[in-house]
């Protein structure tokens, strides 16, 4: 199919984007886990046999993160962007689409989180009903030469795979006090009139720490299976950097999102031991997230019930998570091609991940609906009596797998590469 690809950037910048380039991560630079016995390491493993250039572009420009599938966020972008701007069949154009009107049908909205407030009011004109929101956070980038690696190790958590992360281990003395700065420091304002409605997996570090004094010390900072070679023990506390680029030139702060204002996560993350003298390359920063109300607003086709022919895709669509993202795009593109082809729509079985991601977003489960990504919560329970959570997560595993090959077999080819 030809493709008309339009991108506002950086045209018109979103308070979070850095750079001009496709598929910039902004929150953080990891995938999620890639093992193939983890829903998310499962989702990869169906977009990789559909041929997503996403998951192969994330494979070539992967950096050491343990068992998680981590990137170097400028090479991904930029090999993404030349993927696209190569490819014969896609014209890319940099110009914001404030008005659906003129865009022929079918097509595929997939504006993201930090969607304009002009395609907001064209998304309110075809819903009927008010978009959500919710607020993000991002963490902050620390630049390599400015760590004391005396004060840090390397190791994962158990020892499992290479060691990875640099650990910056803390006594209860050191957390102590890092812990009554760091919920006593200032905090960035909200827009005016808004609530601040979290998202529990971005929650910002010193809203999770106002729950209790052990709340993050259980939580990102949980010491479990991370000795110091140097003591032989457990730390009290341990804040864990992971690799932002395959040089190892800067680190993560991993589980630190946050709203501090700027010279107040100076002042408080550099109380961490090894992070004294820490560069920010950029500070943690809070930004509105805006998603659909999707069940009742789209199929598990991502099409519009109301709107045949426009279809949504990514965190817009209510999925959560940089591949979630990309399986509802996946799945968009497919049925968008289908639909131009004169062919039915495609709906994958509710066993695979694709197609549990995507029974989500279109019905929801329960009274609340809430960005989510994949996880055995949305994989059907297996019947009969299971004997034990790992047995039960293993037969969700391997009927995922199942079925999906069974589906690609019975389908045909659906490459989206």
């Amino acid at each position: 199919m030809d493709v008309r690809l339009y991108e506002m950037r950086p045209g018109v910048m979103t308070p979070a984007h850095k750079g001009p380039h496709l598929s910039e991560l902004v929150c953080s630079n990891s995938l999620g886990s890639a093992s193939a016995e983890h829903p998310s390491g499962r989702l990869k493993e169906e977009l990789k046999k559909m041929g997503s250039i996403i998951i192969r572009c994330a494979d070539e420009c992967s950096v050491p993160a343990g068992g998680s599938l981590s990137v170097d966020r400028e090479k991904f972008s930029r090999m993404v962007e030349r993927l696209i701007c190569e490819h014969p069949k896609i014209e890319l154009i940099r110009e914001e689409v404030s008005s659906l009107g003129s865009i022929p049908l079918p097509a595929i909205i997939a504006t993201g989180p930090l969607t304009s407030p002009k395609m907001l009011s064209e998304l309110e004109g075809i819903t009927g009903s008010g978009s959500l929101y919710m607020y993000d956070a991002v963490a902050p980038i620390i630049g390599a030469d400015s760590i004391d690696f005396k004060k840090v190790y390397e190791a994962s958590r158990y020892g499992k795979g290479t060691p990875d992360y640099l650990n910056c281990p803390m006594d209860k003395e050191e957390y102590d006090r890092f812990y009554d700065a760091l919920v006593s420091a200032e905090r960035a304002p909200l827009s005016s009139g808004e609530d601040m409605r979290l998202f529990e997996a971005c929650m910002p570090i010193e809203e999770m720490a106002d729950r209790g004094r052990d709340t993050i010390r259980f939580g990102p900072l949980k010491p479990v299976g991370l000795e110091d070679p140097r003591t032989g023990e457990e730390p009290y506390a341990v804040v864990q950097l992971r690799r932002e680029d395959l040089p190892g030139s800067s680190y993560n702060m991993v589980g630190f999102q946050t709203r501090l204002k700027w010279p107040e996560q100076r002042r408080v993350f550099s109380m961490i031991p090894g992070l004294e003298n820490a560069e920010f390359i950029r500070y943690g920063v809070v930004h509105r997230n805006t998603y659909l109300h999707s069940p009742g607003l789209i199929g598990a086709d991502m099409m519009f019930v109301a709107r045949s022919g426009l279809f949504v895709a990514g965190q817009l669509s209510g999925s959560e998570g940089y591949v979630e993202s990309t399986a509802t795009g996946a799945l968009a593109g497919i049925n968008a091609a289908r639909l131009a082809s004169g062919k039915d729509a495609l709906i994958f079985p509710e066993t695979t991940c694709i197609g549990a991601l995507a029974a989500y977003v279109s019905r929801g489960k329960g009274d609340r609906f809430d960005p989510m990504g994949i996880c055995f919560g949305l994989l059907p329970v297996p019947k009969g009596r299971i004997r034990s959570r790992k047995a039960k997560r293993q037969m969700q595993i391997e009927a995922a797998r199942d079925d999906f090959e069974a589906f690609m077999r019975e389908a045909g080819d659906l490459s989206v590469g």
